[in-house]
């Protein structure tokens, strides 16, 4: 691994990108045009320590950037797909595909929007529900996503296999998101063709949840684009709001935004919870439970989970804060 080159290619990346292009404050003291280090390891989720020595190409500390690093920096950057590739290469990593799993490359058009939904809660999640990256606001309406690889990446996954995951919504409405999750996945795995990933994701579903083999045989099929959700807060309770999607080219990535009409409870509730910030959620949400779940969900990605892996990067829209 060329360690100078990797640090230089970074720092070029680094100076080009204004700090208004991913939501910071310019401030009246920068002396740089582009970012700052420890900016680029804050949108990273990374120390500034770990950053600033990977910037600076030296091996002392025995610097070795894994593919989540990477992926993480490919997205803080705002790398395109030729510029993605090219950190893999110099990092000596395999390149990973470009829309799958959680450690997929974000693609630039929908990480530029997610910068701008500052006042809203949004996250970019792939076409099988694995989140890739989301707001502090986010994060406080959700909850943080699991550090999962394999099938429990997907929320999907989970909705089926684990009953902590649904906990988010009230129990009324549990049919409902069950038969789109389903209807969603139909399009997913039609758009996907023979995909291996995709494949065996739902015939471990089948096998597991006699729930989702019952909806799958209905084959029913719908790409959701819009959905008006009741969110269970630990904190506020029950949040009204509508979900929308905006779907990139491919189908293979989607941006997902909460909204609520104003004078609404759920308006209101959303303004209280850029007030209540992360603090509060003392428990992840859609984890799994202690139990046989993660054990069986680890069994089913044929191999444990990668312990090195971090959850999906909070990109900061405002100060500075410790959300995890």
């Amino acid at each position: 691994m060329s360690l100078p080159e990797l640090g230089a290619f970074l720092r070029t990346r680094r100076d080009r990108i204004r700090p208004a292009e991913v939501g910071l404050p310019h401030g009246p003291r920068r002396r740089v045009p582009g970012l700052r280090r420890e900016e680029v390891a804050q949108l990273a989720g990374l120390s500034a320590d770990y950053y600033t020595e990977l910037e600076r190409g030296s091996a002392k500390n025995g610097v070795q950037p894994s593919a989540q690093t990477l992926a993480a920096l490919a997205r803080a950057l705002r790398l395109n797909g030729d510029e993605r590739d090219h950190l893999f290469h110099l990092a000596e990593r395999p390149i990973p595909p470009s829309a799958h799993g959680p450690s997929a490359h974000v693609q630039p058009a929908l990480l530029g929007l997610l910068d701008r939904l500052s006042n809203t809660p949004a996250r970019v999640i792939t076409d099988l529900h694995e989140t890739l990256v989301e707001n502090d606001l986010a994060l406080t309406l959700l909850g943080k996503s699991p550090a999962h690889r394999g099938p429990t990446a997907s929320f999907v996954y989970r909705w089926f296999t684990d009953p902590q995951t649904r906990e988010i919504f009230p129990p009324e409405d549990h049919p409902h998101h069950s038969r789109v999750f389903v209807a969603d996945l139909q399009a997913a795995a039609a758009r996907r063709g023979r995909d291996a990933e995709v494949t065996k994701m739902i015939a471990v579903l089948r096998r597991r949840s006699q729930e989702f083999a019952a909806l799958w045989d209905t084959h029913d099929v719908a790409v959701r684009r819009m959905d008006h959700k009741k969110i269970v807060h630990p904190t506020l309770g029950i949040i009204e709001l509508d979900c929308c999607a905006l779907l990139s080219e491919d189908g293979r990535q989607r941006l997902l935004w909460f909204t609520a009409p104003p004078g609404t409870p759920g308006a209101e509730q959303l303004e209280l919870l850029s007030v209540i910030g992360t603090q509060d959620l003392g428990v992840t949400k859609g984890t799994a439970p202690v139990g046989s779940s993660a054990a069986e969900a680890a069994e089913d990605a044929e191999g444990p989970p990668d312990q090195g892996v971090a959850a999906p990067v909070p990109v900061e829209v405002g100060p500075a804060r410790d959300s995890r």
